[in-house]
Parts: C-alpha cells; structure tokens; sequence
C-alpha cells in the first residue's frame, strides 16, 4: 500500500498556514457499558472489584497531583512575565534618561560646530562648553547606569533570557496540559475517575 501522505512531492503553500489553538473543552463522559464493566468486576469477585477500586483511588491522586503540577507550571510562567515587566520598565526609564543626556549634549555640540558664531560668542560657547562638560560629567557620576549604554544593554540581555525562560515554562505548562487531556480520556479507571468528577480537558 503506498503512502497516503508523500513527504517527496509536497504541495507547496506559498503563503503558509496559520494554526490556531480551538477554545473548546471536551468533557470525559462514560456510558452504560463502563457502568456495566464495573458491576461486572464486583459479580466475578470482591478482589477485582477491590483492586479495580484502588485503581480508581490511584487514579483520582494522580489527577490531584496533575492539577497541582499545571498550577505550579502556570505560576512560574506568571513568575517570568512578572520579571519581564519589571525590566522593561526599568529599561524604559533608563532609555528616558539616555535619550535627554543625548539629546541636550549633541544639541550643544551641533551648534558650536556649526561656525557661524562671531568671536565673542565662541567665548561665550566656550564656557558654555565647560558647563555642558561639567554637567555631563554630574550626569554620569549621577547616574552611572548610562556610561555607554552598559545598562540598557544589560537590560535587553535580561529581557531575551525571561523570554527564553519563558517559552520554556510555556512548553512545560502545554506538555503537562497534553498529559492531562490524553489521561481524561484513559478508559477504564482514569476516564471514569475524571466523568465521576466532571473533568474535560484543558485549553
């Protein structure tokens, strides 16, 4: 029988495909036959039907601890945005100051490169320029975070390390999640362990 899907001669979509994630929960339902199937373990003895039931129990801490494990996934994904924010904002802030020592300190040095001052006012923007220095350097000794840059930079660095850190708490938090959808669905014990309770899968 051949393939139905041939990886050699794919058909080419030029302008991709865009997957996106459906909003729907499927709840874990069983029927009359698991009903059945459990009275049916109880008539053929009470060691399968004991055994059947501390397979339920087993099942119902398993799908606590499951529950447990998303929540923790999904507050450490809360932890890294929280980060995120923090330093961006931090950055932002130093960026505002960058930008206003900047922009006064090439304001300045654009006009007296200019030339067209008389000599009176090159003495004048001489001391002028002596100010400017003096300022620039009360600014840095101020605030040291913006001697070249080194801050933002550090910042940005920050900011790509949380995002990374963050993807990966994401695919840690969708793997759990994966976990829980297959097992709400695990006939016998587990998918009636979770319609008992009214659990459907997760988004």
């Amino acid at each position: 029988m051949a393939n139905q899907l041939d990886e050699l001669n794919p058909e080419i979509r030029e302008e991709g495909l865009d997957t996106n994630v459906i909003v729907k929960k499927l709840p874990a339902e069983v029927g009359i036959g698991s009903k059945i199937f459990e009275v049916l373990l109880w008539l053929c003895g009470i060691i399968p039907g004991v055994i059947f039931l501390f397979m339920k129990i087993s099942a119902q801490k398993h799908f606590d601890q499951l529950q447990q494990k998303i929540q923790r996934n999904a507050s450490q994904i809360d932890n890294y945005l929280e980060q995120r924010v923090v330093v961006l904002q931090n950055c932002a802030r130093l960026l505002d100051k960058a930008i206003d020592l900047d922009k006064s300190t090439f304001e300045n040095i654009a006009k007296y490169r200019s030339g067209k001052v008389s000599d009176a006012e090159r003495v004048e923007f001489g001391a002028e320029i002596d100010t400017v220095s003096r300022s620039i350097s009360v600014a840095i000794e101020s605030y040291p975070d913006l001697q070249a840059h080194k801050e933002i930079a550090d910042a940005m660095q920050q900011n790509m390390y949380l995002q990374r850190e963050i993807t990966a708490a994401r695919e840690l938090y969708n793997d759990t999640i994966n976990e829980w959808n297959k097992d709400v669905f695990a006939w016998p014990t587990k998918m009636i362990v979770a319609a008992k309770n009214g659990y459907t899968t997760r988004i």
